[in-house]
């Protein structure tokens, strides 16, 4: 049975986001907000949302400011970055979140982009799972031979030539996903390009993190196919959080009879075995995923 969804209005910035609840069926073991990847639309996890309120879990979906269901003006005149989705926009989304379910405990959920402002986020003493999939230091050399012509048109070529032109980044026209906010992609650019990441952001686009504060139960996951942001660069982000006593988790589309689960299709419809051990619903066998201290 389709679980229907309530829409709702986020405050955030002086503007607002539009977001999807999905009312968990029967009593709700947690509430999951989930931050989706860049350029990704929410309607795009409308199937696993579906699944997890099956499961007794409350979903929270939505779009960033200016993308998505959540474009209020021209994005040629959006002045937001990418830090701006990562920090404000997920913060407001976990706000949005706990005032919607007053209690039980709250799952973050964050895919690529979503995943990567753990070191920076004031977390809701409610948060009590923290998961991230696909969320990485991905530079441009990292991915495979067959992927990376791909990668230097977008970031070196086409990519920077049209978001120039047009002062937006048509990406939906030109064959790359969606359309983004040139302030958006500038910095993803900037960050993928470079050896450190968002390094040199932090201290004034990005906060210096905080290291040392506790966190709830931490998996940074990955399949083990992404070309989009490849194990290895998600490797190294979970060893940036090992003082948070992160977990590195693989998954491999071969034990679950699947062909394949990359980076965006792991939240297309027929995953939903992926699913379970992604959010420790069921029992996570050595076969099915390896974790392993970051």
């Amino acid at each position: 049975m389709e679980q229907t969804a309530e829409t709702v209005v986020i405050p955030c910035g002086g503007s607002t986001m539009l977001g999807r609840f999905y009312p968990a069926s029967g009593d709700p073991r947690a509430s999951v907000v989930l931050n989706s990847a860049t350029g990704v639309p929410q309607r795009y996890y409308r199937h696993f949302a579906q699944w997890a309120a099956q499961q007794g879990l409350n979903v929270l979906t939505y779009d960033y400011r200016d993308f998505g269901e959540s474009l209020t003006q021209r994005q040629k005149d959006s002045p937001l970055t990418m830090a701006d989705w990562m920090l404000e926009d997920q913060s407001a989304a976990l706000r949005a979140l706990t005032e919607l379910t007053p209690t039980g405990p709250i799952w973050v959920l964050g895919h690529s982009l979503g995943g990567l402002g753990v070191p920076f986020q004031d977390y809701d003493p409610r948060v009590s799972r923290i998961t991230t999939i696909g969320s990485g230091f991905a530079h441009h050399w990292d991915h495979p031979w067959s992927y990376r012509p791909l990668v230097i048109a977008f970031w070196f070529l086409i990519g920077p030539l049209a978001t120039t032109l047009m002062g937006y980044l048509p990406g939906k026209a030109l064959g790359f996903g969606a359309t983004l906010p040139a302030g958006v992609y500038w910095q993803w650019r900037r960050w993928c390009t470079s050896r450190d990441f968002y390094a040199s952001d932090i201290g004034t686009a990005l906060p210096h993190p905080n290291y040392k504060r506790a966190l709830p139960q931490l998996r940074i996951c990955v399949a083990k196919d992404d070309v989009v942001v490849p194990p290895d660069g998600v490797r190294r982000y979970a060893e940036s959080l090992r003082d948070y006593g992160a977990d590195f988790v693989t998954f491999d589309p071969a034990v679950y009879g699947l062909r394949a689960l990359r980076h965006i299709e792991l939240f297309g419809p027929g995953n939903d075995a992926v699913w379970a051990d992604l959010l420790a619903l069921s029992e996570i066998s050595d076969d099915s995923c390896e974790a392993v201290p970051a």
